[in-house]
This record gives structure tokens, C-alpha cells and sequence, in this order.
């Protein structure tokens, strides 16, 4: 009997001993793979509340609200859109390099991680956008800016440098993690936006060019460590894979390159302004990480902080350039970080890359190629954003009124605020030395008249 029960024991363990498959090398390399690319996207798109802090803190209160909904929207809108047409644009088959031509909705797409991974860097591009059109531009228009940067501008540029068959890839083009494809395409899109929106009120007056600071500075540096930490997964999580020989290059040359730029920037502001300027500093951040974005697994260490210095150095010049000389009214800096500094460090490349660069012995083919994709990427965004935002012109404005303007784009097109305005209370022989707080003011006029009408 006791044999009999043991036999049956033993019976049923080796029935509900549930059998598993030993882990293959291929496996596991697969799983980690995975797990690299998805920690990537987590924080590129952490990113994104970086992006929004910084636009907050170098504009005024009266907008932050506006600000944040834009980088929201920007983010979801992106996500949707390239899911049913903008991947496929982007990675579908190549009809004469030029663009995709399947792989709508993921259609036969198994790599579900890829197209997460790039849906962040879509979202990125056009949120350059909302910084450089701040305090005046209204969120309809900018929403359907949105959505043309990215079911077809970006993509086709993607195509050509990303898909693996486009024209620029053929030609021998290379940008590692976007200074161009991202960044560029980005900028060159404000730029355009920018002209047809005209300054901020008050921005320039005959041949004085006024300063409007930004209303919470320390928000803004809060905003600028977000993006250098979100900044290791974009250039990091572009080698698609957990590579150990590459990806400890590509995250030591981001790094190096950054501070190389801060320091530069930081110093040369004091040379040129007789201060060091600490919203030009931080710029300077981000302008050294899109300098080495292009060629962050092709550029040394050394050449990295080379590349970091210069950045930071075309960051001050670029920015006093388009405020002060040209009139570009771009309260972030964006179009200087992203563009100017996209174009140095897309350009770079063909100096500092070590198997193709002028400096490593390699003639000037490489950088007359980057000069290619450069132009290409420029001529596209702004004809092709240029011509729907002229389209637009004809029928409706751009830009909210000046009276919307001056009472702030949250109250207009959030109908609140960002911050609550709480009342000070003073006895009648102080009120008359106490200001009138303007926006208060304002704001309380609007609202009577709504409620009166």
C-alpha cells in the first residue's frame, strides 16, 4: 500500500512540474536588447517635461498653462498620428528613396519597441516647435502644425537618412541620433513659423531690442537636467541594441560634449556681455547635446569636447544673431540650439569622425555629404511648412489679438491660469502706493465682462 501511494506521489509532482525551456544566448541577448530600447524611449519621452519646463520658465506666467497643454497635446497627437501613417512614410518599402510605402497602422510590423522608440523622437521634433512660437501663436494653428511636421515632414526626412534605402543613406549621409533629422527638421520649422508669426508685442521698438525675461529661471534649469538626463537615452537607445563597446562611447562623448559646451558658453558669455549670462549657459547645455547627437558613435572622446566647445561658442553668437541683428523673435532659443548648433554638429562629423573625417585623414567627401543632407533637410521642412502656412495666412490668422496677447494665452484659450492670483489686502492710505497688478487687473476685467454679457 505505501508503495502504492509513493508511485502516485511522485506521479503527480511530474505532472504538475511545469517544464521550461533553458534561455538561449539569442534569447537573452534579444530580451536585454529590448529592455535598452525601451528604457531609451521611457526617457526620451521624459524629455518632454523637460521641454515644457524649460518653455515655462524662460517665458511669462501668463502662458505657462498654454505651454503645457502644447507639450501634452504634442506628444499624443505625434503618437497617433505616426502610428497610422507616419511610420510607414518613415520605414515602409522605398519608392525611389524618396518615401515609405507600407507598414501603415504597423501593418506586418512585428517590432512593436522600434516604432515605440521612434514615436518619442517624432514627438521631439515638433515640440521644438512650441518654444520658438510662444506667448502668440494660437494652439489651433499649432496643432495643425503638429500634425503636418509629423505625418509627413519628418517622416520623408527619416526616410531618407533612417529607413536604410533613402537617398541620403545611399549617398553615404550619417546622423547617429537626429542633429539633423530631429533637431534640424525641428528648427528649420520654427524658423519658418517664426517669420510668418511675427515678435512678441513689445519685443522690439525702432532700433531697441527689449528684453522680456522669463518669469521662473530656476524651472528652466530644473527643465535643462531633464533633458541632459533624457538626452543619454536619445543617443544611447540609438544604437538599438545593448551594445557594451558602443553605448558606453556613445553616453561618454554626450556627456563630454555637454559640459565642453556649458563651459564654453558660460565663459564666452562673460567675454561678449561682461557677465555670465545663465539662460545663455543653459542653452549651451542642450546646444552641446544636439552638437553631438550626429556623430555621438563616430567622433573620439577628445573630439568630442571639441565639438561640445564649439557648440557653445555658436549657441551665444547664434541666439545674438537671431534676436538682435535678424529680429527673430524666439523666446527659448530654440531655433540657435537646435538648428544652428544641429547644423555644426551634423557638419562635424565630416571633421571628427575617425573612419570618414577631414581631420583623421579622410578628405572632404564626408563633409561635402553632411553639407548635402543639410540643405535637403532645410529646403524641405521650409517649403513644405512654408507653403501650408501660407495657405492658412490667406484665410485666418496666425496669432491671437493684442488684446489676447496682453491678458496671456492661458485665460484666452484654457479659460485659467497656471497660478493662482490670491488678493492683497492693504489699508486705504497704502493702496495708493501699491502698483496695479496688470495682469490681475486684466484678467478680472475679462471676467466681469463675461459675466455681464
Amino acid at each position: 500500500m505505501k508503495r502504492k501511494c509513493l508511485f502516485l506521489l511522485m506521479l503527480l509532482a511530474s505532472i504538475a512540474s511545469p517544464v521550461y525551456a533553458a534561455p538561449t544566448t539569442t534569447s537573452l541577448e534579444t530580451s536585454i536588447n529590448l529592455v535598452w530600447i525601451m528604457l531609451g524611449a521611457f526617457l526620451v519621452f521624459f524629455m518632454h517635461a523637460g521641454f515644457a519646463m524649460v518653455e515655462i520658465g524662460f517665458t511669462r506666467a501668463k502662458n505657462s498653462l498654454n505651454i503645457l497643454m502644447k507639450n501634452f497635446l504634442t506628444v499624443s497627437i505625434a503618437s497617433i498620428i505616426f502610428f497610422f501613417i507616419g511610420y510607414g512614410f518613415m520605414f515602409g518599402s522605398s519608392n525611389h528613396s524618396f518615401i515609405g510605402t507600407n507598414g501603415f497602422m504597423l501593418d506586418n510590423v512585428n517590432d512593436i519597441g522600434f516604432f515605440v522608440f521612434q514615436a518619442m523622437f517624432i514627438a521631439t521634433c515638433a515640440t521644438i516647435i512650441s518654444g520658438a512660437v510662444a506667448e502668440r501663436m494660437k494652439l489651433s494653428i499649432y496643432i495643425v502644425i503638429v500634425v503636418a511636421m509629423t505625418s509627413f515632414i519628418y517622416p520623408i526626412v527619416g526616410h531618407w537618412v533612417w529607413q536604410g534605402n533613402g537617398w541620403l543613406t545611399k549617398l553615404g549621409f550619417i546622423d547617429f541620433a537626429g542633429s539633423t533629422v530631429v533637431h534640424l527638421t525641428g528648427a528649420a520649422g520654427a524658423f519658418v513659423a517664426v517669420l510668418f508669426l511675427g515678435p512678441r508685442l513689445g519685443k522690439y521698438s525702432e532700433n531697441k531690442v527689449n528684453t522680456i525675461p522669463g518669469h521662473n529661471i530656476p524651472l528652466g534649469a530644473l527643465g535643462v537636467f531633464i533633458l541632459w538626463l533624457g538626452w543619454f537615452g536619445f543617443n544611447g537607445g540609438s544604437s538599438l541594441a545593448a551594445d557594451p563597446t558602443l553605448v558606453p562611447m556613445v553616453i561618454g562623448t554626450t556627456l563630454l560634449s555637454t559640459s565642453s559646451s556649458l563651459i564654453t558658453s558660460s565663459f564666452y558669455s562673460k567675454l561678449r556681455f561682461k557677465r555670465v549670462d545663465a539662460s545663455l549657459s543653459f542653452n549651451g547645455i542642450i546646444g552641446g547635446l544636439v552638437g553631438i547627437t550626429a556623430g555621438c558613435a563616430e567622433i573620439s572622446l577628445a573630439g568630442s569636447i571639441m565639438v561640445g566647445a564649439i557648440s557653445g561658442f555658436i549657441l551665444v553668437e547664434g541666439i545674438h544673431l537671431l534676436d538682435a541683428k535678424l529680429r527673430i523673435d524666439d523666446p527659448v532659443g530654440a531655433i540657435a540650439v537646435h538648428g544652428l548648433c544641429g547644423i555644426w554638429g551634423t557638419l562635424a562629423v565630416g571633421l571628427f569622425s575617425t573612419s570618414s573625417g577631414l581631420f583623421y585623414g579622410n578628405g572632404l567627401i564626408q563633409l561635402g555629404i553632411q553639407s548635402v543632407g543639410v540643405m535637403a533637410v532645410v529646403f524641405w521642412t521650409t517649403a513644405c511648412l512654408g507653403t501650408l502656412l501660407w495657405v492658412i495666412k490667406q484665410v485666418t490668422s496666425l496669432r491671437v489679438s493684442k488684446e489676447e496677447e496682453i491678458a496671456g494665452l492661458d485665460f484666452i484659450e484654457h479659460g485659467s491660469n497656471a497660478y493662482a492670483l490670491k488678493e492683497v489686502f492693504v489699508s486705504s492710505d497704502e493702496a495708493s502706493i501699491v502698483p496695479e497688478l496688470g495682469l490681475a487687473a486684466k484678467l478680472n476685467h475679462l471676467s466681469k465682462t463675461e459675466e455681464v454679457g
